[in-house]
């Protein structure tokens, strides 16, 4: 009987654009955006960069992608009435998502042009307030005041100067900083939650409420 050679070799699975995708999203979430490049991607897979053109352009059509195939999990509001807490909703969820995936920040900030989930995430917002009766001049000055709040973080203020290690200079340092800016230590330091003890989450939900607020205001008032 004439022998046969079996091989037991399972056969590579075939590349295709969603694992590429995949790939790219768990090594952003593990090393951030900035360290995600199409060499690092490719390492992930086992194959070589070159794999991947063929199922994405360049790096920046990668990170649109990313960046779509995230938004697109964020849930409907449910049955929110009324326009606030639809966009309440939506806009708390986003910022869920950002918890799991902090780099859709660096990827919302450097994208040249709205990818469609993005359009999509912003029509939803709008529509909501069409439905609550809000016009389009309040409409488009509502999404410009949200701003980055649309999805889930803000651009912060200046940051504070670091207090010294050294008791002597901080202690000086402090006694200076009083002096000059009373009214930043009297929050600083009266404050319960300033600080270390600020709770970022609810910072956020209480500047999202203030604009949403603000808005339903004006619209009670008639605004044009």
């Amino acid at each position: 009987m004439y022998g046969v050679n079996v091989s037991t070799t399972q056969p590579r699975s075939r590349l295709d654009r969603a694992q590429v995708i995949a790939a790219a999203i768990a090594h952003a979430d593990e090393c951030g955006l900035e360290a995600t490049s199409m060499r690092k991607v490719a390492e992930r897979l086992h194959v070589t960069p070159m794999a991947l053109y063929k199922h994405v352009e360049n790096r920046s059509e990668l990170i649109d992608e990313m960046l779509d195939h995230v938004l697109a999990l964020l849930p409907e509001p449910g049955d929110q009435e009324g326009w606030r807490p639809q966009v309440r909703a939506r806009i708390l969820a986003c910022r869920s998502l950002l918890g799991r995936h902090p780099w859709m920040r660096e990827a919302i900030e450097t994208r040249t042009l709205a990818t469609p989930q993005a359009l999509g995430h912003m029509d939803a917002l709008m529509a909501a307030m069409f439905d609550g009766g809000l016009s389009a001049d309040l409409v488009h000055d509502a999404m410009h005041t949200l701003s980055t709040r649309m999805w889930g973080f803000t651009r912060e203020a200046m940051p504070t100067p670091r207090v010294p290690d050294d008791p002597g200079e901080r202690e000086q340092a402090i006694a200076e900083f009083t002096a000059n800016y009373p009214a930043i230590m009297r929050m600083a330091t009266l404050a319960s939650h300033a600080g270390a003890g600020c709770d970022d989450d609810a910072e956020f939900a209480f500047a999202l409420d203030l604009i949403l607020a603000g808005v339903h205001q004006l619209h009670q008032g008639g605004w044009r």
